[in-house]
């Protein structure tokens, strides 16, 4: 039973991803590009096809699954999916080899945006923007999205979306998690509509506006451009661009709790604070840093803003290649790839909401030395925290920086020098997309050996999922009955 209830929803979510194909198709016949047609067609229509066999002889059969299985499926319905977008990927014959096809697509849906390509001018527009298409659809996460248009015929769509999505402390914004999915998708869809007409009038064509808001709300930092966002040199679209990806880092509940005017649960969220003063502080810094590289305090404040914000929310757009900066600059940046953006937002690394509960954890580690016998509890969103808290974040920081450690092996085991090889595994694990040293901002993948590649590819969906979805499976207690 649940090896069927498996086949359904991988089924299912094939087939909604294939349905997104049609936005390619639509460019690529607008744009003359119809030798790619076949490319996005053949795959869409056998995604299909695989959904109506398995689907409709099945459709009565209703299987609750446990706990464990939760995992198995997210984990697969994640790897089918960059199965296939990597197909497309693949048969453009832009991309040499299915593994270059497949980092590419991992790295479109875990919204990493390390790419292997050098020369993104020259890829056809369909294909640019299938890329950007898959930062939109993992932003949110695609099995979200499949809780959003389905009832996932009566499997639990809570457990599902808890192995999906960010944070330590995952719950429902409405009483029905269908309902909660399909208000943040919906939240998600308008901030996309209104940065794409904002960049529209700013300057660019409506696909590359339409790729931009795609990879910008998903946080993953894909342009249709060599130079990123760095092509257009303009203040105007900088500005835009900034802003959404900041606000693509906060937690997406928090909009609905705006809508509904509960402006408490917003006002008293001790992660926004901190996301918010950690932005400022880090500009400030980054700023002062680069006075004497840009001459000017408005344009200093300009590309320190857009870069900070950039990789605090793990997007990964670039305006400038800041390993050509100064040290001071680089450090302050250095320092972003371990924090990241909020719990429910489409940014990656390690969450702000972590080092807020560490942080408030050694002051009353303080309090406790100065007061032996005093009882001290953290207190998050001006409510007293859960005691076991503390203890989930200590542990998934320990395997994230085991994570990173062992990335970093695998890409010095590519030749990769120490520091490329270490920031590299904070990009991949993190899902920041460029990295320092022979893998910055101007730099690409393509180099990189397949074996390291598919590490790679590994490490990012690790990321992505949070850790545990994808290395639980390594653990001999999840095998154990």
């Amino acid at each position: 039973m649940f090896f069927i209830t498996l086949l359904k929803i991988t089924s299912i979510l094939a087939a909604i991803v294939g349905g997104t194909f049609a936005i390619p198709v639509i460019v690529a016949i607008y744009c003359g590009e119809t030798d790619f047609l076949p490319s996005f067609l053949i795959p869409m229509i056998i995604s299909f096809v695989l959904f109506a066999l398995i689907n409709i002889p099945t459709r009565k059969i209703k299987y609750q699954m446990k706990l464990r299985q939760t995992f198995l499926i997210v984990a697969l319905s994640w790897i089918v999916a960059s199965l296939m977008a990597a197909i497309p990927m693949y048969f453009s014959g832009y991309f040499g080899s299915f593994v270059n096809a497949f980092f590419e697509s991992v790295s479109g849906f875990t919204t990493t945006g390390a790419t292997i390509l050098g020369d993104i001018d020259s890829i056809p527009r369909c294909i640019n923007m299938l890329r950007c298409l898959t930062h939109w659809l993992g932003g949110m996460g695609i099995v979200t999205l499949t809780v959003a248009l389905l009832p996932l015929l009566g499997v639990g769509g809570f457990q599902l979306i808890k192995a999906e999505t960010t944070g330590p402390e995952k719950g429902k914004v409405t009483a029905r998690i269908t309902t909660t999915a399909k208000v943040l998708w919906l939240i998600y869809a308008a901030f996309t509509l209104i940065e794409t007409i904002l960049l529209k009038i700013a300057g660019m064509d409506f696909i590359d506006a339409l790729s931009h808001s795609f990879a910008t709300l998903g946080t993953g930092g894909f342009s249709t451009k060599t130079a990123s966002v760095g092509n257009y040199n303009s203040a105007a679209i900088d500005i835009i661009i900034t802003v959404f990806m900041f606000l693509a880092g906060i937690n997406f509940s928090l909009y609905y709790y705006l809508i509904q005017r509960n402006f408490r649960e917003v006002r008293d969220n001790s992660e926004l604070k901190a996301y918010i003063g950690i932005v400022v502080f880090f500009i400030v810094m980054v700023t002062i840093s680069l006075l004497k590289t840009y001459g000017s305090f408005g344009k200093s404040l300009r590309f320190a803003s857009f870069q900070v914000i950039s990789i605090m929310s793990t997007t990964g757009f670039a305006t400038a290649d800041f390993i050509t900066w100064p040290t001071s600059a680089q450090f302050w940046l250095f320092l972003l790839y371990f924090i990241g953006g909020c719990s429910g937002s489409t940014a990656g690394s390690i969450k702000v909401i972590r080092w807020v509960i560490l942080t408030k954890q050694v002051n009353n580690e303080t309090k406790r030395m100065l007061h032996p016998h005093g009882v001290f509890s953290i207190r998050l969103n001006n409510k007293v925290g859960r005691k076991d808290i503390i203890f989930n974040v200590a542990a998934f920081i320990t395997l994230y920086l085991v994570l990173v450690a062992v990335t970093t092996f695998v890409g010095c085991l590519g030749n990769l020098d120490l520091f490329s090889s270490f920031t590299g595994a904070l990009s991949m694990v993190g899902n920041v997309g460029p990295a320092f040293g022979t893998l910055g901002p101007s730099a690409n993948y393509g180099f990189l050996p397949s074996f390291v590649k598919i590490w790679y590819s590994f490490a990012m969906l690790a990321g992505r999922l949070e850790l545990y979805t994808m290395l639980i499976f390594i653990f001999p207690v999840y095998w154990r009955k």
